[in-house]
């Protein structure tokens, strides 16, 4: 089991946290995502899965989600 977490940009209604949670959890290997949202700001979101995420795959699927990853915390 693996946890990353992730900042995220421009995020600001619970539509977002839908489209991001979405876009994260179609990912292969996620059974988990939390978002921590931060209306206007930086939103965290913590996604559990079976093995260690590939930071340029979590940014695609945050980018396709209409969103940008400013940072990959762990």
């Amino acid at each position: 089991m693996s946890t990353t977490t992730i900042s995220i940009d421009g995020m600001t209604c619970s539509h977002c946290v839908d489209a991001v949670t979405e876009e994260l959890k179609a990912l292969a290997g996620v059974h988990d995502v939390r978002i921590n949202l931060n209306k206007g700001g930086i939103s965290t979101a913590t996604v559990n899965s079976d093995a260690q995420l590939d930071p340029e795959q979590i940014g695609e699927a945050v980018a396709e989600a209409g969103y940008t990853v400013v940072a990959n915390i762990a």
